[in-house]
Formats: C-alpha cells, structure tokens, sequence
C-alpha cells in the first residue's frame, strides 16, 4: 500500500512516528519543529506542518541560530533521548544554523536542521539567495553546513527521501556519533508528490544501546584503579548523558576516589558529596586542581579532555601519571595515551564497583583526609565570595551568585556558556541535583543562554529555569524573549550589567592587550574605548519585548527581586549592575593555566611581561604518551 503526499508531507508524518527508548522507557524523539519561514520552505515543509499540526508541533523563532540553542537546550534536558527539528528557508536562513549546528556537534548533543535549499531541477537558477559556484552547479550555501553536522544529505529526488531520513534517525540517537544532522531539501522538490510505502510511516523506536565494558579492558581498568595511590576521577557531560550520576556516587562512595568535574560534567555529584571536591582545569578550584598535579593515576569518565581540563597539558604533572578513560566513544577513550575503558558509563562503573568492592578497595584514609580537609577550605573561601556584609552597596558578580544561590534549590536549573560568568560557576556554584548546572561550554557560545533556557523549560515546565546573561551575551541574541512571552513560557533571566567583555578584558590584561577593544564605553581622543560608559538601558530593552523587568540596584534590592522572579509564573528578568569589565569579577583567580598565544616580540611593558610568564607555563607542558 502507498500513500501519495508531498516530500514535505511525508517528511512531517515520517518523523512524528520516531521513537527512542532507554532502560524501558519509550518517548518522541522529534517532539517539535521550530520554524522561520521564506521561498525556501513556506510552500514545502510550512504546507506540510499546517497539514500535519495534530501530530508535529510548531513554534515559532526569531532567529534560525537561536531555535537551534533551544533545541539543543531540550535535548541535553531530555538526556537526549528527545530533540527538536528546526526549519529555515534557503540562504541567510540557512547559514544562520551554522553555529547552531556547531554547538550541538561539538557538546555531542541531537538536533535536526532542515535548511531549505535551491531547484533541484534548476529551472530557476539563479534563484534569489542562491550563491553561484562557477565551478560546481551543485554546491549551495547549506554545503557551510557539512563539516559541522555529523551526518548530511541533500534529498534532490522524493525516493532519496527514505534512505536519507532513515540514516538520519540513526545518527541522532547514537551516544557516540549523536550531533547535529543537516537534511537539505531543495524547495521544488518539498513540494513534489511522490507514491510512499506506508511502512515508511509505521511508528519506529530506537534503542540508545548501553555497551557494558569488554572483559579484557575491565580486568586492565580494576587492576590500574587497585595499583595506584593518588586517584582521581575527572567527571565529564558523558556522565549526565548517560544518567551515571548514582552509578559515580555509588562508586566514589566504596572507594574513597575524590571526583572533580568539567564544565559539562558538573553536578555529577551533588556540592556536599563527601567524594566531590569541584571544578577542574583553568576554571576549577584549588582543591580539584591540586589533587589532579599529585594524581598518579587520572580516571577520565565521559570526559573529551578539552584544554580548559588539562589546564593546556600543564596541569597533570606528577611523574608516571597515567590515564584511564571510560567513553563510549573510542576516540575518546584512547585520548592522553590512556588506557581505554569503551563503555557506557552508567554500566562500565557499575561492573567497576563491583569487581573492586571483590578486592575490598579503598584508598588510605590519610588520602581521604587530605582532600576532605582542603575542600572546607575552598568552601570557606566560597562562603567569602558569596557574602555582603553591607547589603546597600551595588553587589559584586559573585555576590550575585551567593544571593541566587542562597534561594534555589535543588528543582531549578541555571544556563550559562560565555563571559566571566562560566569561570565563576565553575569555581562557586554548588551543585544540588544531576542537571542544575547547565553550562554550554563546549563551543562557548554568547547568546545561547536565552533560547536554551526556552528549549529546557519546555522538557521541564515544572522546573524554575535561570538564564544567567552578561551584557555582551545579552546584545548578542536577545530576540527570543519574544518567543518566551508568545508562548508564554516563563523563564527567568537573570541580566548582569558590567559594561563590556569582562572575561576576555581580563584575559587581555594577562597576555599583554590591555583590555583594548574589551569595554562598552565612549571612544577616547586616542581611539581607545575608555571613555564614559555608554548610557545603554537593557532593562528598558528587556520589557521593550514584552519580559516582565525588576531592577536591582543593591544586594538587598537583588535578594528581594530574585525571589519574586522565582515565584513569577511568567517570563521575568532581574535586572543588576554590578562592576565595570576593567574591574575584577571578585572571585578567586584562575588555579590553573590556558595557553593563549603571547606577542613573541613587542616593545610594550605588558606584552613583554605577559611573553615571559607565558614562556615559563609552556615549558611545564607535557606530551602524555
């Protein structure tokens, strides 16, 4: 039997019927499609979602960019088991996915983007938008897209359409390959009638696999974790993924191995986890950071080891140090020169657990002893950051986070990914739940904060859901504010005005730029931006959009506004000035190193300076082999 309907139509109903299931429990896989319509695809995929409105929800974006962060904040909320397609019309539609798209390839995380394209057939050509190539007819401005999606295929033919969306299933919900996934469909061809199987449409699930650890490398991994000394478990987002946070606790409970934590890997276990001892790597505390220079033997799970974590190859530095890496990805897993352990996580740590508690493992109380003592001490200086002893003076950045963190608990979710921001969560929020801490620091992107807290509050609309938001990310990508009030869904941002890049003018000041170019201020005679600051009233653009807006000029103001956004049942933005970007933020300083290239030759005294600090961290990185 078939069933005629366009490319578009069938499309539509094919992916209303995909399904994951995990450990028994079944859901949508595509729950949504975002969409901003043009020529490219208001005819084809725009016809086919009005068809098929009962089975495939829309909403509706503002920026093509920021329906993609908001589908990717969905799906790391729904463990990725479930995510969001997202449609645009050919052209600027198009390749405004291309960050979009980078961001979910490289944090791992699904997202299926459907970028109209140019005639198949070319009876058109050039059409509007259309880039031409002379020396290729069938290239256009969604081949941007290739080498940031991890599958792509452009549907030039209806009977092209099966093999293509069925590899495209098969990707998003592979734990290892899993990002984001590009079809192409040229508009003519969305709009084409074509005779369908109606198996096409039959419901189908995918199982996301749990690979449980080869015997040969377990009995290697059990035998490495008894030999060694100094453990130390770096928690990465594979952690989250794979909903292994009980399967950690249950593990660095039976063996006293302290776990410190990546941006992505945060609240693997809760802040008051005996075993937990924070952040690690440039952004990480004292404690997590001491302990990894000491660490003989660093066990890596479902971590990437990026170099904010390695601290640029500086940071594990004791001697014989070698490397054990659970990941489901074998690319992963042989990083460092370690030793493989290809799994995943929730079960390898599991099968670990169990075959060491046989050998009744644990390292020496002295060890536990040392690392508990250290992390109160880090505690203390949170507890010194966080404080406001004159609760009517403008607050600092981390007094911002000491009021916030004061008043939620462990049912509200916090997003962040760019700014000064992530160095002070990373080093000062105190986890209480698997999936608080959200944190988008894989790409790093300004402006994902607002969309993502969109896509999450719609995976969890019982959840109080905080953007934490920076000037310069706000001015990035505020549009969606829009979409929050449209829908109404009620998000709570949390705007901090600083007056420029405050983390990268701090960056600048180390390695010899001055600030320059960092600060929202006027221009000076000289053609710097030193001038006064410029009279930019965000607040006023926040309610300009429709978001509910309480300002907060003083601690006090901030505590009594946050805890009104927090009851609010509506979008609300608190709303703070804090201290200028050539100010410090106030929390500790990095504890450990990035490697940011140094000016090799300069005549300027702080280029010079900054050249020579930078030569004596490089000459302690190392080649782990």
């Amino acid at each position: 039997m078939t069933t005629r309907l366009t490319v578009a139509q069938a499309l539509v109903r094919f992916l209303a019927a995909q399904y994951t299931e995990r450990d028994g429990v079944r859901q949508r896989l595509i729950s949504a499609t975002w969409g901003i319509f043009g020529h490219g695809n208001v005819a084809g995929l725009g016809q086919a979602l009005v068809e098929y409105a009962d089975d495939m929800p829309y909403h509706q974006g503002r920026n093509e960019q920021s329906m993609v962060h908001a589908a990717v904040g969905y799906a790391r909320q729904s463990n990725r088991l479930s995510t969001h397609a997202v449609t645009t019309s050919i052209g600027p539609g198009a390749t405004n996915l291309v960050t979009g798209a980078a961001l979910a390839t490289v944090n791992r995380l699904p997202v299926l983007l459907l970028p109209g394209d140019i005639f198949a057939t070319r009876v058109a050509d050039p059409v509007l938008q259309q880039l031409e190539v002379p020396y290729a007819g069938d290239i256009s401005v969604n081949d941007c897209l290739r080498p940031v999606s991890k599958y792509f295929d452009r549907v030039t033919r209806p009977e092209a359409l099966i093999p293509a969306a069925l590899q495209a299933m098969r990707v998003l919900t592979d734990p290892v390959e899993t990002g984001a996934v590009t079809l192409a469909l040229p508009q003519d061809v969305q709009a084409e009638a074509h005779d369908w199987p109606d198996e096409f449409f039959a419901e189908r699930t995918w199982v996301v696999r749990r690979p449980g650890a080869d015997p040969t490398e377990l009995a290697e991994a059990v035998q490495t974790i008894r030999t060694a000394q100094r453990p130390l478990v770096i928690a990465g987002g594979g952690v989250h993924h794979s909903r292994a946070e009980e399967a950690l606790a249950e593990f660095a409970s039976a063996t006293g191995i302290p776990v410190a934590s990546t941006q992505a890997g945060k609240g693997s276990l809760r802040h008051d986890h005996p075993q937990d001892v924070g952040g690690v790597g440039h952004t990480g505390t004292a404690t997590a950071n001491e302990l990894a220079r000491q660490a003989d033997l660093v066990i890596g799970v479902g971590t990437r080891w990026t170099d904010f974590t390695t601290a640029s190859g500086t940071l594990f530095a004791a001697d014989g140090v070698r490397f054990l890496n659970l990941n489901i990805a074998p690319y992963d897993g042989h990083k460092l020169a370690g030793t493989a352990l290809v799994a995943d996580a929730r079960s390898a740590l599991q099968e670990l657990t169990g075959a060491l508690q046989l050998h009744a493992h644990r390292v020496t109380g002295a060890y536990v002893d040392e690392y508990t003592l250290d992390k109160e001490r880090w505690e203390q200086r949170v507890d010194a950051c966080y404080e406001a002893d004159e609760p009517d003076i403008r607050p600092t950045q981390p007094q911002v986070l000491g009021a916030l963190d004061a008043l939620v608990d462990e049912s509200d979710v916090i997003i962040n990914a760019a700014g000064s921001l992530p160095g002070d969560l990373h080093k000062l929020w105190r986890a209480r739940s698997r999936d608080q801490y959200h944190l988008e620091y894989g790409y790093s992107c300004m402006g994902y904060e607002i969309p993502a807290a969109i896509g999450v509050k719609m995976a969890a609309p019982d959840r109080n859901v905080w953007a934490l938001v920076g000037d310069g990310t706000y001015l990035m990508m505020p549009t969606e504010i829009v979409t929050a009030v449209q829908e109404g869904i009620a998000i709570k941002l949390l705007l901090i005005q600083n007056h420029g890049y405050a983390s990268i003018g701090g960056l600048s000041e180390t390695v010899g730029g001055e600030r320059f170019g960092t600060a929202y201020r006027y221009q000076s005679d000289d053609g710097t931006y030193t001038g006064a600051p410029l009279p930019v009233d965000l607040a006023a653009n926040v309610a300009s959009l429709g978001m509910r807006v309480l300002r907060a000029k003083t601690v006090r103001d901030l505590r009594a506004a946050l805890e009104e956004a927090r009851a609010a049942d509506t979008p609300t933005c608190v709303y703070v000035e804090t201290e200028t970007a050539d100010t410090v933020s106030g929390a500790p300083p990095a504890q450990a190193w990035w490697d940011v290239p140094v000016a090799e030759t300069a005549t300027r005294p702080s280029a010079v300076k900054a050249r020579e600090l930078y030569e004596r961290h490089v000459s302690t990185r190392r080649r782990h082999l």
